[in-house]
């Protein structure tokens, strides 16, 4: 009974692995699904797109003229009573028709001496949106990574446990024989039966965590959360990490760093802005005018203007209630905050590689560790198993070298899972996470 349903099990399991069909999911076909459909990354490109429609905005607003044309008809018909020094008689016209036609183009142009410093501030921020998209890259990139080599670690742990299954099942089967053939006392047989369950329940919860492993990744990949694909079964460890690259990387390639360094410019630009304001303003004018008048009443039966004007002036501004001064205070301050919060995110990303190296090598030293205490645990675990099966050793010496043995894999295949996954944070922190050209390698496109 206890071995159909360990290939009940076993057939569960396979038929999941079916059901996935043939197709195969690689790292980097995922990181590829991610990019392609993730909406974070999507909303970062659009952000792009409006910092750079921004900027050519600032250039129609500070650096282009104004040009409106007008065009007006007017028509009036109205009774017309006319008295002239010269006559005393009044003059009467009924119904007197006049109509008077306009048609004017005017341009204004004026020159803002801080034009320069705003269009700097405009693609400063659009620098920063470019570098936001990017940090939304390497996090996606990041997470995904980390998802999916999860779900490589919770498959290898259900390997681990259909093995553990396995040694279970045969101590049972070798319990039941003993006890059927009066070897062994019912106590035992019922342990190794309690053993078997606990064992087989497990499993079932080890199912679960990868059925949820799955929907994680898909998530990040915006995908179906019941889409399903199989994965390679093994995790490799990259070359040993240099701490000192990862610093320097750091300083020059981090993508939030630069963007501190990015907020700072902007902010000393913002003073300048300010500053600039001060400078006399020049505006510039000019129109064309046609205009006709024609009236059946007044001295004047037709008149028609046509021709140019042209003119400028110098706008200085004298007094503002000191706002003007008091506005560049506060950017004064801004600009020091900004210093402040780059000073410190300098420290928290050089703790951070830190903290993440050291766990690192920690588990780096602790992989070879795990891997000859694996091998000793597998060894005592089929010396137990062989000394069970001709009844040398109690079914205790033979639980406790499976559990030793359940227990030595999973910290082994934890702790290759603990060094890939510092690998990823210390890679993304020093801005060289998986690709090292996000819009050429990855295809990530910034539409103009």
């Amino acid at each position: 009974m206890k071995k159909l349903s360990l290939l009940f099990i076993l057939c569960i399991a396979g038929n999941a692995l079916l059901a996935q069909g043939p197709e195969t999911l690689d790292l980097e076909k995922a990181i590829q699904l991610g990019l392609d459909n993730n909406f974070q990354v999507k909303i970062a490109v659009e952000t792009i797109d409006i910092r750079e429609r921004d900027q050519k905005i600032g250039i129609g607003d500070y650096f282009m003229p104004i040009v409106d044309a007008t065009y007006s008809r007017n028509f009036s018909h109205e009774d017309v009573e006319q008295r002239f020094a010269t006559d005393p008689d009044p003059r009467t016209i009924e119904d007197a028709k006049s109509q008077t036609e306009n048609f004017s183009i005017v341009g204004i142009y004026g020159f803002r001496p801080e034009s320069f410093v705003v269009m700097k501030r405009l693609g400063v921020l659009t620098e920063i949106s470019e570098l936001d998209a990017k940090i939304a890259v390497e996090n996606n990139v990041a997470g995904i990574s980390s998802a999916y080599y999860r779900l490589v670690l919770e498959l290898q742990r259900h390997e681990v446990l259909v093995r553990t299954l396995e040694l279970s099942q045969s101590r049972l089967d070798i319990a039941k024989a003993q006890y059927e053939l009066g070897g062994a006392g019912k106590r035992d047989y019922l342990t190794a039966e309690v053993d078997y369950n606990s064992d087989l329940s497990l499993l079932l919860g080890q199912e679960q965590v990868i059925l949820n492993a799955r929907v994680n990744l898909n998530e990040l990949m915006a995908l179906d959360p019941s889409k399903q694909f199989a994965v390679k079964d093994t995790i490799v460890i990259g070359d040993m990490l240099n701490l000192i690259d990862l610093e320097d990387n750091a300083m020059m390639e981090n993508k939030q760093l630069l963007i501190a360094q990015r907020q700072e410019n902007e902010a000393f630009l913002a003073i300048r802005e300010l500053q600039m304001s001060r400078l006399p303003v020049v505006n510039l004018t000019g129109n064309y005018i046609n205009n006709t008048s024609n009236s059946d009443a007044g001295f004047l039966i037709q008149n028609q203007r046509e021709g140019f004007n042209y003119g400028g002036n110098i706008q200085l501004n004298l007094f503002s209630g000191l706002t003007l001064n008091r506005r560049i205070q506060n950017a004064r301050v801004q600009q020091r905050l900004q210093d402040f919060a780059l000073d410190q995110y300098e420290i928290q990303l050089r703790s951070d590689i830190h903290r993440s190296y050291n766990t690192y090598i920690t588990n780096r030293n602790l992989l070879e560790v795990e891997q000859k205490n694996y091998a000793v645990a597998k060894e005592s675990t089929e010396i137990a198993l062989e000394r069970f099966r001709l009844g040398i050793a109690s079914y205790l010496e033979f639980r406790d070298a499976q559990v030793n043995l359940l227990t030595a894999e999973n910290r082994l295949i934890t702790s290759i899972f603990n060094i890939k996954e510092q690998e990823i944070e210390l890679r993304r922190l020093s801005g060289k996470i998986f690709f090292q050209n996000y819009t050429e390698d990855i295809g990530l496109e910034f539409q103009d």
